[in-house]
């Protein structure tokens, strides 16, 4: 059973094989000839291979410069890192979290059905981690690890975070793709919403990050990969130089290359990795939408795929690399206002993690920019810097021992839920936290029933 269940957890975990399912399941849905099928379903399992491949190369480069970055700057602190906490949890919880994830994936298709929130989430990786953090949340809550109430209360609390989501990004969404065809499906949605409200309340009247002019001397730096290049090579040299002159520096960990040559090699190599996976991104879409129309048509009606945050990237290039880069200096005034709460309140120190401020910065770049430009891309993305930073400090509380550990959960919805339910668990234990997780997971549905949505005329 134990073996059976680590299978199916490796299935739903592997973001290719999962969408790729779904591309079959709505290929055939839709009774396409069987060559339409296989093409259909090995195209999206490849274009999500690429996009993996891609982040990392992506995740190789960052590693790099964060490690640079804490030794040349001597900063001590957690590190949210997504990975690494769920790492960490499935020692003691895999086993309730292979089963909620599972369940919860089931709920998602119940809530999708019969509420107005038409939403499948396909980012499968996001879905084990959101597993993870509810099976220690609702066990340190007072739900027993194996318990039934545990697998319905952690199930059902899974499949609503996987259609509400989606759900509150759905407005901007259609601003940033211009259709509605698609939505979006990454954990970190409460930053990228918050970014576009910020982008709403200051860009009126500012231009596109997309619509930036170039001299006519400069205009190569409209090609993006040349723009990221020259970019993460200013900021490359600046740390790795800062690192490197510091007498106790290891320079095996430049692999026996010159500082500057490394810093050349890793800044090409990051905007290569940015290159692929905006080519995988676009190779999924170019397979996953129509194929989704089966499950829409015949299982789901009017559902909609949420995919994972790089779906966003080609829509607004520009404001991807802006946004990463102002997320993380957003990161860096929040480390600062952490230290001088020490003594006072103190909270954990929280280092700038540079995978969640690039990917979810980039994200909120491209949110902000949908809704205020520039400016919008600029301060939505200094605020969302500052939200990943103060509400990972305020999560580790709710983790139990988990909580001691030198990490932490680093997207929003993730910090966010964990906080929420932690704090509903001072309250209600045990039975009492299953009432509120059911509660929850009935109320959109009770609610399209009492008051079903009027049909457009």
């Amino acid at each position: 059973m134990e073996q059976f269940l680590n299978f199916l957890q490796q299935i739903l975990s592997t973001p290719s094989i999962l969408v790729g399912l779904i591309a079959l399941i709505g290929l055939v849905a839709q009774k396409k000839p069987i060559e339409v099928v296989i093409k259909g379903t090995i195209k999206t399992i490849l274009g999500f291979i690429v996009i993996g491949a891609g982040a990392g190369v992506l995740v190789g480069a960052l590693n790099y410069f964060g490690n640079l970055f804490n030794f040349a700057f001597a900063v001590q602190g957690v590190v949210p890192n997504n990975e690494a906490i769920v790492s960490l949890a499935l020692n003691t919880y895999a086993k309730d979290t292979a089963i909620i994830m599972a369940l919860g994936m089931v709920a998602n298709l119940l809530l999708a059905r019969f509420s107005r929130m038409k939403y499948i989430f396909l980012t499968g990786h996001h879905t084990l981690y959101m597993a993870a953090l509810i099976a220690v949340v609702l066990t340190v809550g007072g739900l027993e690890s194996g318990s039934w109430q545990l697998y319905v209360g952690g199930s059902m609390l899974l499949g609503l975070t996987m259609v509400f989501f989606p759900a509150i990004a759905q407005k901007t969404m259609v601003k940033i793709t211009g259709d509605d065809s698609i939505a979006f499906g990454h954990f970190g949605t409460l930053g990228y919403v918050f970014s576009a409200w910020i982008g709403s309340l200051v860009g009126k009247g500012s231009k596109s990050t997309e619509d930036i002019k170039f001299p006519k001397r400069l205009s190569f730096l409209r090609d993006t990969s040349v723009a990221i290049s020259l970019t993460m090579f200013i900021f490359f040299v600046l740390v790795t130089f800062a690192a490197v002159i510091k007498p106790d520096f290891d320079a095996t960990v430049l692999g026996g290359t010159h500082w500057f040559l490394f810093s050349i090699i890793q800044s090409l190599t990051f905007a290569a990795g940015v290159y692929v996976v905006l080519a995988g991104v676009r190779l999924v879409l170019a397979e996953i939408v129509p194929a989704f129309k089966g499950i829409s048509e015949k299982i789901v009606p009017d559902a909609k795929p949420a995919l994972d945050c790089p779906v966003v990237f080609p829509y607004a290039e520009n404001a991807v690399l802006l946004g990463f880069l102002v997320s993380f200096a957003g990161g860096l005034v929040g480390l600062a206002i952490l230290f001088a709460l020490q003594g006072t309140l103190n909270p954990a120190l929280i280092l700038p993690g540079v995978i969640p401020h690039f990917f979810c910065g980039a994200t909120s770049g491209v949110f902000g920019n949908a809704t205020g430009g520039r400016r919008g891309a600029i301060l939505g993305a200094f605020g969302h810097g500052l939200l990943i930073t103060f509400l990972p400090a305020m999560l580790m509380p709710v983790m139990g021992s988990l909580g001691f550990a030198n990490t932490t959960f680093s997207d929003a919805d993730f910090t966010a839920v964990g906080i929420l339910i932690g704090n509903i668990a001072n309250f209600v234990k045990g039975t009492g936290l299953l009432a509120v997780c059911v509660g929850l997971f009935v109320l959109p549905i009770v609610y399209n029933v009492v008051a079903p949505k009027k049909a457009k005329s």
